[in-house]
């Protein structure tokens, strides 16, 4: 049984990790740490829980993280650096659902994050918790970076073209929208349903810190320069990641769809469609899964990848007991087989 701590345990992330490891059959929920909400019985805040989380809130700096074998950061992007060394120097093993150590570049990282990385060392140690990347990793790392939702989708969807020399990687566009819950459970006026309801836009066209990440992540399988143009949107639902992903074919002798259910043959949670197949976000809500499918219009030398998840499930909280799974050496799927909910 893997003794699991959460920091951070009342935003959107920490509760679906809650919901998750509840119901895991190989993990023990000891601890969930919250400043603000210190004392609170953890089904007061969260009654969705009641019955199966008998925690109440603990502070942040709590010695009990220290007895766990894992602890789960589920907090704002800066937090985690402060913390993670001393936990490391106790043994402890970390998962940070938050870009404390996505980024290898430590000025890069500042430049995006808007502060110096307080432990830059353990930057090249840490592994980026994407399974499909770096399975046998992150079974024996000490510190895994969850990724972030936007780069799972997009990652996940040019993959196998770049790996395979398909397609131009000088000319990537990747446009992509999300639900709300992607920016947080927070009272911002931008957030409230009467501001996104029956509405749609870009945001961050200039520049989104995901960016640089999705960019680290491809440029491993790009033969030449890699140059990307991506383009999130906020759309009315609470739920989703729906890229649309656009390059240029240099290769026309590739069958897409059989490279893709090659590609994917043996990964447990990603799902690729047959070409002309339009995967839709409500297909996966709830569920640990990507599903995607490639096309390249007839006349066309674009292909056309379109890829959906869950945000908070295989673009956060799924993900990152996925990484439980391995680094424990437990059953992959393991706590991750519930289907998607429909309607």
């Amino acid at each position: 049984m893997v003794r699991v701590g959460i920091v951070g345990g009342t935003g959107y992330t920490g509760a679906e990790l809650l919901r998750i490891l509840a119901c895991h059959p190989e993990a023990s929920l000891a601890v969930i740490t919250s400043r603000t909400d210190a004392g609170m019985p953890v089904a007061e805040m969260f009654p969705h829980l009641r019955g199966r989380v008998d925690l109440t809130f603990s502070p942040p700096d709590t010695p009990a993280l220290s007895e766990c074998d894992l602890v789960f950061f589920a907090t704002p992007n800066g937090t985690a650096m402060e913390a993670v060394p001393g936990l490391l120097t106790r043994g402890v093993r970390v998962i940070d659902l938050a870009a404390d150590f996505r980024l290898k570049d430590p000025d890069l990282w500042q430049t995006w994050y808007g502060l110096p990385h307080a432990c830059p060392e353990l930057l090249e140690e840490a592994v980026y918790g994407l399974p499909e990347l770096h399975r046998e990793a992150i079974r024996a790392a000490r510190l895994v970076a969850n990724p972030g939702c936007y780069p799972t989708a997009v990652t996940l969807g040019f993959k196998p073209l770049l790996a395979e020399g398909v397609i131009d990687p000088g000319w990537l566009i990747a446009d992509v929208k999300s639900g709300v819950s992607g920016a947080g459970r927070k009272a911002t006026t931008g957030l409230l349903m009467a501001e996104v309801g029956e509405s749609f836009k870009a945001y961050s066209v200039m520049g989104h810190r995901h960016a640089p990440e999705i960019e680290q992540n491809l440029s491993t399988y790009a033969e030449a320069p890699l140059r990307l143009t991506f383009v999130p949107h906020l759309l009315p639902m609470i739920r989703g990641i729906e890229a649309t992903l656009y390059a240029r074919l240099q290769r026309r002798d590739v069958e897409l769809d059989e490279l893709y259910r090659r590609h994917y043959a043996n990964e447990p949670f990603v799902d690729p469609m047959p070409g002309g197949s339009h995967p839709d976000t409500r297909s996966v809500r709830g569920a640990n899964l990507c599903r995607l499918t490639a096309v390249s219009p007839r006349n066309s030398d674009v292909v056309i990848v379109q890829s959906v998840i869950d945000n908070l499930v295989k673009g956060a909280a799924g993900q990152a007991v996925q990484n439980m799974n391995l680094m424990f050496g437990l059953e992959e799927r393991l706590g991750l087989d519930a289907l998607a909910l429909l309607p």
